[in-house]
């Protein structure tokens, strides 16, 4: 019976487990599986429109329409906010660079790239935070682009919104809501089948749709407001007794601007390594991570400026306003109509901006978990159907303390950054063994079991400093010790600098094997015939071609 049964456990599980077709070197084993490996030339299909649609998600969303509110709340002029937004992303795009560039090297992801720096077993410590983000954040998504969906409905069915509420009264949600984050994510799941290599049709879609979305609603506000309104002309208003001046509200703004993006600055190779060419990837994140970021940001300020105006309160939050536009589902058919659209569009970026930033990316990074078994589109599955799990309708309306520190991560993320960046282009001057990434007790990254010590004594380091102000922060304990506060605001750029540092110097006083070495032939088949001669790398096809096959394979032998 016993060996019934395992002959029958071991047999689905050879069901379940990936096989890649072993010419195209892709083999399934602890370490690596067919999303895994380097992307090979003919899946790295992305040019400069990708990208530029891959950032414009980020851009043209919710969150960023939102960005100038938390500034003129704080008291700070609309020159002075988009002076911080202007510096944010700019900052956004040249540190996405900075850590993509790997990717577009050497054509790995995040998943992969923190093996040579953190060591095989220990990368599994960023991959964690990385997934238990992915996890948190596709929820909480799922559930605010169900909000839009709410107003989609509301405005085909305007009796939606005054449904009676079917949920117990201990459920921190309303009926509507409800049914809305149910639509928004079944109607977002036919998107998980879609690859990453063909990403340019939802792109380009998404991009033209809710950009002209956000045009036409301002247009509508300024031309029904006979002005931009007062919002507008707001001068510096520092609350009376604040202890912050402008200068300090504008650091821990630009902190905050690039600190609210920093899981997706760490996972920036995951999507460069698709890049056809660098030049792709550059230009798409400039014009649209810095340009297009900032464009949004603009369009969202005038046209709150001018709803404003018109209503006579401030609605920054475009589902708000929105729902305002046709009355709560009692205005005419005509503004239940462009109501439509426009939620439309909103619901749409998030709809594929959630899917790309954190149900693919949650898959890449599940797949480094385990290999044999989840793929990208298996592990994107996963962290999707996690959203009921998670409940986002208890950390939306209940969990704010755990937002905050959610929302605050950067303080966490940033020291992991610095460690990227100064082992890949100071400590190994940009030169990867591709193949010792996947070879387990045998690399040269393996260091102490898998572990290497010099990384988390680096990254701890970077935190120390600032987890006080942030644990102050959302405590609210304004009786704290000033230098706290202080430092929470320059978080970002303390925490990148002292593990970057600390880390450079453990290197130099313990040093590491093998550090600048890189595989003189191309094993996985990665590289076109330009890039190798660039990165000084032998093609396979060129090693079979001038020497004898027995010879060619010792080649390999020794160079694994």
């Amino acid at each position: 019976m016993g060996v019934g049964l395992r002959s029958r456990f071991e047999g689905i599980k050879e069901k379940v487990r990936l096989h890649g077709d072993e010419a195209q070197h892709e083999q399934t084993d602890q370490w690596s599986n067919r999303d895994l490996i380097p992307l090979p030339p003919s899946r790295r299909t992305w040019g400069s429109f990708h990208f530029y649609g891959f950032w414009t998600l980020s851009s043209l969303n919710i969150t960023n329409w939102q960005t100038p509110s938390s500034f003129l709340t704080q008291g700070l002029s609309v020159s002075q906010s988009l002076g911080i937004i202007i510096v944010g992303r700019a900052l956004i795009a040249a540190f996405s660079t900075l850590i993509a560039w790997c990717g577009l090297k050497w054509h790995i992801g995040f998943t992969v790239q923190n093996r040579y720096t953190w060591g095989l077993r220990a990368s599994y410590i960023p991959l964690l935070q990385r997934i238990l983000l992915n996890f948190i954040w596709n929820a909480i998504q799922c559930w605010n682009g169900g909000r839009l969906a709410a107003v989609c409905i509301t405005a085909i069915w305007p009796s939606f919104a005054k449904m009676r509420n079917f949920l117990p009264e201990n459920l921190p949600a309303t009926g509507d809501e409800f049914v809305g984050f149910i639509v928004f994510w079944f109607l977002s799941t036919p998107l998980l089948w879609i690859p990453p290599e063909k990403f340019k049709t939802p792109f380009m879609f998404t991009t033209i749709y809710c950009a002209l979305g956000m045009i036409a609603i301002m247009i509508w506000a300024l031309s029904t407001a006979h002005g931009a309104g007062p919002l507008l002309t707001t001068g510096v208003a520092l609350p009376e007794g604040s202890q912050w001046n402008a200068s300090w509200l504008m650091m821990a703004g630009i902190n905050q601007t690039i600190g609210s993006i920093a899981a997706g600055i760490t996972n920036g190779s995951d999507f460069s390594r698709y890049a056809r060419d660098r030049r792709a990837y550059i230009t798409g994140t400039i014009t649209s991570a810095w340009i297009t970021g900032i464009l949004v940001c603009v369009v969202g300020l005038v046209t709150t400026s001018a709803a404003q105006k018109i209503y006579g309160e401030v609605y920054w939050n475009p589902p708000d306003l929105l729902m305002r536009m046709m009355d709560n589902g009692d205005g005419s058919s005509a503004a239940r109509a462009g109501v439509f659209f426009l939620g439309f569009g909103f619901g749409l970026t998030s709809m594929f901006e959630n899917i790309c930033g954190n149900s693919v990316a949650g898959g890449i990074d599940l797949a480094g978990l385990w290999p044999k078994y989840i793929n990208i589109r298996r592990g994107a599955i996963i962290t999707f159907v996690a959203a009921w799990v998670v409940q986002p309708w208890q950390l939306v309306n209940k969990a704010t303390t755990f937002l905050q520190v959610l929302s605050s991560f950067s303080v966490f993320l940033s020291p992991m950054i610095g460690l990227m960046a100064v082992d890949f282009y100071l400590l190994r001057g940009q030169k990867i063994r591709l193949t010792h990434l996947y070879s387990g007790t045998d690399s040269s990254y393996w260091y102490w079991n898998g572990i290497n010590w010099r990384a988390i004594v680096a990254w701890v380091c970077g935190w120390i400093p600032t987890i006080g102000g942030l644990i102050v922060t959302v405590n609210q304990d304004t009786d704290a010790p000033r230098g706290l506060f202080e430092l929470y605001f320059m978080a970002f750029f303390i925490g990148f600098f002292t593990s970057a540092t600390i880390f450079f110097g453990l290197n130099k006083l313990f040093p590491v094997a093998g550090t600048g070495e890189y595989d003189e032939i191309d094993t996985f088949g990665t590289f076109t015939a330009k890039e190798a001669a660039r990165l000084g790398v032998i093609l396979q096809t060129d090693v079979y071609d001038s020497v004898e096959p027995s010879l060619a394979q010792e080649t390999f032998e020794k160079k694994e």
